[in-house]
Parts: structure tokens; sequence; C-alpha cells
């Protein structure tokens, strides 16, 4: 894999995303209680053989910089000709921001080149699944193509937001749609439709050749779906690759978690029994950076001759280190490192980012709480939607409640502020009762 370059695309913006990326790349956003979603890409790179790395970052980069400085250089060794490079736009080439995928790669040509690869393999870093790029290499090499495209069967309503492929026998693309309204279907699977996953094998002199031509055309999205694939499937050697699942299950898992609801959804996947994404595998290991704290900690439990509604419960949920759960009950929920839940207080169903304090007796249903959010006693979050809005809160179109950093649950509506009878009792952790509070000085 030495005459292969990498190049991860991580510089979107995710605007689907927000509140969660307010303040950090999509790329950045916790996942899985102590990963980044770009963890799957990297430790995919890591585990295929892939060892020289440029990651292209656009917006609201930091976060994501501080994370692959603290968790991803030290698998890398100069000396041997392994790098992991983050690469800001330069204007180098231009003097605009990236217009396109196609764009963001030809603006780094000068860094592509420096490498002299023979082949450059072209990743998303938003994306949440397991897979050997060499074995898609391989297949690239043998089949003579001069672009590879990583291929998933999606369903005809989820195909329009992908670009839809049609193959021949022997897996050459014979028509390429970028989102088209109407997609057209595979043969014998008239429910579902080959997409592609924004995958890329191409031959190096062969991509530095279109992209140098289709920076030149007038008009062009200068992007791989619209631009690029369309212009060359007629004329040149293109190939879909069958994705190959590393999870070892029968259904193949791939997640864009491009929306709230589509995270909050790929998140409750983790904590099924036998969840279709397997983090607790040996053969494909997840790498990411673990801040260096103590075991996660449950506290106070019921006495055999006494139900005590004080019992340090976590039922079906993920803990991370450092956490401790105190007298409270948490279900069906990923808890962050180093968070405190508080006596009395019920998380269901929720996702919590790092070092959130929830006070004694709140009440928490299908939420994500953003790092440092501070909690109040007797909260009530997820049970009243128009409540929720009235605070401030984001309300995804599925009910899903989310509190970013600095949120405030005493803006009830209009002018006039009222205070919520759950949130007039002793403050926790906090001088003032009345806000959901996130230290803005804290990483991303």
């Amino acid at each position: 894999m030495k005459s292969v370059l990498t190049v991860v695309l991580a510089g979107g913006r995710g605007t689907r995303l927000e509140p969660l990326t307010r303040d950090r790349a999509k790329p950045a956003v916790p996942f899985g209680g102590i990963y980044r979603i770009i963890d799957f890409t990297l430790s995919n790179c890591l585990n295929s053989g892939l060892r020289t790395i440029l990651l292209l970052t656009q917006y609201k980069a930091m976060s994501l910089d501080r994370h692959i400085n603290l968790a991803w250089n030290k698998y890398f060794c100069r000396e041997l000709g392994e790098s992991i490079d983050i690469i800001p736009p330069q204007q180098r080439v231009d003097q605009q921001w990236y217009q396109g995928t196609a764009d963001a790669v030809y603006q780094n040509i000068y860094a592509i080149e420096k490498s002299r690869p023979d082949y450059i393999v072209i990743l998303a870093g938003d994306h949440i699944y397991k897979m050997n790029y060499a074995n898609m290499i391989n297949f690239h090499r043998e089949t003579g193509a001069e672009l590879t495209i990583g291929a998933l069967p999606v369903s005809v309503e989820e195909a329009r937001g992908f670009g839809v492929m049609q193959i021949d026998a022997q897996h050459r693309i014979r028509g390429f749609q970028e989102k088209p309204m109407c997609p057209q279907t595979m043969p014998g699977s008239p429910d579902l439709c080959l997409a592609s996953m924004g995958i890329y094998v191409f031959n190096a002199k062969f991509l530095l050749e279109e992209l140098c031509r289709d920076a030149t055309q007038l008009g062009s999205s200068h992007d791989f779906g619209k631009n690029i694939i369309p212009s060359v499937i007629d004329s040149r050697r293109v190939y879909a690759f069958p994705f190959e699942d590393e999870n070892r299950k029968i259904k193949p898992y791939w997640r864009d978690v491009g929306t709230l609801d589509a995270y909050y959804e790929a998140s409750m996947d983790l904590i099924s029994v036998d969840p279709q994404l397997n983090l607790y595998d040996g053969h494909w290991p997840i790498r990411t950076y673990q801040v260096n704290s103590p075991p996660p900690k449950f506290v106070f439990g019921s006495r055999a001759d006494q139900a005590d509604p004080r019992t340090g419960l976590a039922i079906d949920s993920m803990v991370c280190n450092g956490s401790i759960i105190s007298g409270a009950q948490v279900t069906r929920s990923i808890i962050g490192p180093d968070c405190r839940i508080e006596a009395y207080s019920h998380i269901e169903g929720s996702v919590l980012f790092d070092r959130v304090q929830v006070g004694s007796g709140a009440r928490i249903r299908n939420a994500i709480i953003e790092k440092d959010v501070r909690i109040p006693n007797d909260v009530e979050i997820g049970f009243d939607a128009q409540l929720d809005q009235q605070r401030g809160l984001t309300v995804s179109e599925n009910g899903l409640v989310v509190i970013a950093k600095g949120a405030g649950i005493e803006r009830l509506g209009g002018s006039t502020t009222r205070v919520a009878k759950s949130v007039i009792r002793a403050p926790f952790f906090e001088k003032s009762p009345m806000k959901l509070q996130g230290d803005a000085t804290n990483h991303n």
C-alpha cells in the first residue's frame, strides 16, 4: 500500500446537524461515547494498511485538528514514510473556499503530486461503517480500472440523496445519475438502487488529468458525483466495488449521520443486544483518544427488604469512564466520559456528551445533551415538545430534543419570563438554577 495516497474530505459544514456542529466540523462530532465520527474512517484506513493520509479540512476545524493531534499522530511514523497531514484551505491555486468535492482535491494538487502515488483513495470523513479498503484497491488493480466506486444497495427513497449507478455483469458502470428524482432500480430488485458510497479509488495520473480538465469548465460544480464521474463513464474504465462489511453481519452497516434524527438512530443502534455495528471487535478495532479517567461507578442500591428509588442503575446502556451514576436510573442511553448523574434522576433513550451534570430528580427522555451542560434539579426534558421549544431548545421532526451549550430553560416564550416549578428548587453545581450552562471555553 506504499504506492497509495489517501485523501479524506473532512471539511463539511454539517448544517443539518446543528446545534451539534455549531462549534465543530461534522467529522469531529462525538459518537458512541468516546469516539468522533471521523474515527471510523481513519480506523478503516489504519486497519487496511493505508498509512499516508491527507486530511482536508475547512469549516470550524479547530476541534477536529485537536482531536487528530491527540488521537492519531501516534499511529504514524514519518521515518517509515507514514503520515497523517491536516491541510486547511491554502488558496494556492484559487482564491475561493472549496467549491465541491473535486475542487477540494484539485486545490491540494500540489500536496498530492509531492507524494507521487500510483493510486489515490478518496474518502468522506463523516460516515459510520467498517470496511477494508485494501480489498477495493486490489479489485481496482485486477480489473484494470481507472476509477472504482464503492457501491451499496439502498431503498428507492434513500437513493434520491445519492449517486445511482447501473452496472453490467462485470461490475463496469454503464450509467450514473447524481441524486435523481426517479432513480433506476437494480435488475431483479425493484425496491433497491445501487448507490455510490462516496468512496473512490483512482489511478493517480487519471485523477490529476480529470481534475485539471474540470477546473477549466465554466458552469461546473467541480464535484465528483455531479461532474467528474458522469463525464468519464462512457469513455474510461469505471467500475463499481460492492461494499464488504467488516462487521461480519448478514446486513451491511453503513450510516450517513447527516441529520439529528439519523445521528440519534445510529447512536441507539449501538446499545441494542446484538448491534449491527460491533464496537467490541478485536478483529477490526475502532481507535480514538481517551482521557485518563477512572472506571465508571454506580453507587447506592436498594435494600433486600425495601424498594429504594435511589438506586444507581444502568440498563441497555453504554457508560464511559469517569462517569458516576449516583442513585439514578439510566435506560437505553449513552453516557459520555466524566458525567455526573445525581440521585432520583431518570435518563431514558438519550445521549450525553462529555462532562454533563444532571441534578437530583431530573427526568430526561429522547435527548442529546452537549458537553459541559448542567441540568438543574427536577427539570423535565423530552416530555413536552412545545415547552422544550419555548425554552429555546432544538426539537427535531421526530421529537428529539437537543440541548446545546449555553441553552437556557427560563425562556418560556414571548417577552414575559416565567420560571417553571421544576427549576425553583435548589440549584445543582451552579449559582443560578435557571440555566442549562455550557462552558464555551472547553474543548468542542
